[in-house]
């Protein structure tokens, strides 16, 4: 963060200074005492588990200059506002307009249903061969709501030339609020899917909040849109007047497209298609769905003076950055493994499950292991019995259902088409982990997809190292 004194602070969050208004704080903003360094500033949110003013003082103790909390604490410089996120957001707000006025940050944001943290990813390893790793802020795994937005806002520094932004939501409203903080210089909208649906009720209400990003961008900015999916293509109408708009897809009239698609596999090849020129992409990332994720990246690294030769050779050479997202690990044994538990919902669990077929071909057997899809409400019975029916439709070779919540991709395999034993739902991580155990060999491919709340991460973990 830029160095601000106490009193600073103290008037970007409206709060009531209890400390020496002079203090320099010159570290990090971290809501954890044990990331603190020198000169820090802490965050004392409140969790569901534990709340941060009962580690102020430690934090303190281990270096940290001022505090950020609801109420006075002895011993503890701090400044008392009355919604600890809020103020964060504010301070962030207010970091970056002085970053602007100063210098030359621009602002990359992004979001979606689907492919937020993949795109994320793409555009840090686009851009940063050109501003150099020392001027671009890209946040790490999934800082994407109003705390981890704000984080990475103050990770910036006046040498920042580009801050590039995950933004998501679970109701109406959440995008607006991010975009307040962090207006963007360029907004891509990647999907409108069914994540969230229980708390939006409907995917209206879930496109209208995606949305707007559009309404959020800077005058005068960027709008990326995919236009192979209807919703978001219509947000166009949703843009100021001042603001371009920049299409990507497959279909012939996108600015930016993809032709000639193949996917060997499970990695996706094409040519990167624009006004400017064309060139090939060899994706090193698993999912024919990246194409999607690929294209924005390249669509709003051209915004910022990437050329489509750079822009192409670059995804070619992109890894996967975020634990937990279709990682692939080849076991000694002979078992690959594909750990996609990070999060799940019905589009990336099928966009998933497709790809464990296209990798596993005729040779190999295909593994589903899968977890509960969260806040899905109460559509939730029949989007889990669907997926349960696609796994029949693609021919995966073994189900395995894991934990209550999932129990209805059992019951959907199992009524759909002539399955018999190919599905097995087990109550818990122990119990999938035994049969896995048992059942797992040498050409196995095997993949690992929930949301994380269901915990099947730990499995993942548990597959990979069994064998290691």
């Amino acid at each position: 963060m830029i160095e601000l004194t106490a009193a600073e602070v103290a008037a970007a969050t409206t709060g009531t200074l209890h400390a020496d208004g002079a203090v320099p704080v010159t570290g990090p903003v971290v809501v954890d005492s044990r990331q603190v360094a020198p000169g820090a500033l802490f965050v004392a949110v409140a969790g569901e588990r534990a709340d941060g003013h009962d580690f102020a003082a430690a934090a303190v103790g281990a270096g940290a200059a001022l505090a950020l909390t609801t109420r006075p604490l002895d011993g503890v410089p701090c400044v008392v506002v009355a919604d600890v996120e809020v103020a964060l957001g504010e301070l962030a707000r207010t970091v970056l307009a002085r970053l602007r006025t100063d210098g030359d940050v621009r602002v990359v944001a992004v979001t979606g249903s689907v492919g937020k943290t993949t795109t994320k990813d793409l555009l840090g390893q686009l851009l940063a061969p050109d501003t150099g790793a020392d001027a671009i802020v890209v946040p790490a795994g999934s800082f994407n709501n109003e705390i981890g937005l704000p984080l990475t806002v103050l990770r910036a520094t006046p040498a920042t030339r580009v801050l590039v932004l995950e933004m998501g939501a679970d109701a109406p409203g959440n995008i607006a609020d991010l975009t307040r903080i962090a207006p963007p210089d360029v907004g891509v909208v990647l999907a409108v899917g069914t994540a969230h649906l229980g708390r939006f009720g409907d995917v209206e209400a879930i496109a209208r909040t995606k949305g707007e990003m559009v309404e959020g961008v800077r005058p005068g900015g960027t709008v990326v849109l995919n236009v192979d999916d209807s919703r978001v293509s219509a947000m166009a109408g949703r843009a100021d007047p001042s603001t371009t708009v920049v299409t990507f897809g497959t279909i012939p009239s996108a600015d930016v497209r993809a032709r000639d698609v193949t996917v060997d596999a499970g990695r996706a090849r094409f040519t990167l298609v624009t006004a400017d020129g064309e060139a090939p992409v060899a994706l090193r990332l698993v999912g024919a769905h990246h194409v999607t994720n690929a294209l924005a990246a390249a669509a709003a690294a051209r915004r910022l003076g990437v050329t489509v030769e750079d822009a192409a050779a670059r995804l070619s050479t992109a890894t996967p950055l975020s634990p937990h997202r279709m990682a692939v690990t080849e076991r000694p044994d002979g078992v690959t493994v594909v750990d996609d538990s990070y999060n799940a919902n019905p589009d990336s669990m099928r966009a998933a499950l497709r790809t464990l077929a296209v990798m596993a071909g005729r040779t190999r057997r295909s593994v589903a292991v899968v977890g509960e899809m969260l806040e899905l409400g109460d559509a939730a019975r029949v989007e889990h019995d669907a997926i349960g029916r696609l796994a029949v439709r693609l021919n995966v070779k073994r189900l395995v259902v894991v934990g209550e919540g999932a129990y209805h991709v059992h019951e959907g395999a199992q009524q759909e088409g002539s399955w018999g034993e190919e599905s097995v739902f087990v109550p818990d991580l122990e119990a999938a982990l035994e049969v896995l155990d048992a059942e797992l060999t040498d050409g196995d491919v095997v993949l690992v997809k929930a949301s994380q709340g269901s915990g099947l991460w730990r499995l993942a973990d548990q597959l990979v190292e069994a064998r290691a």
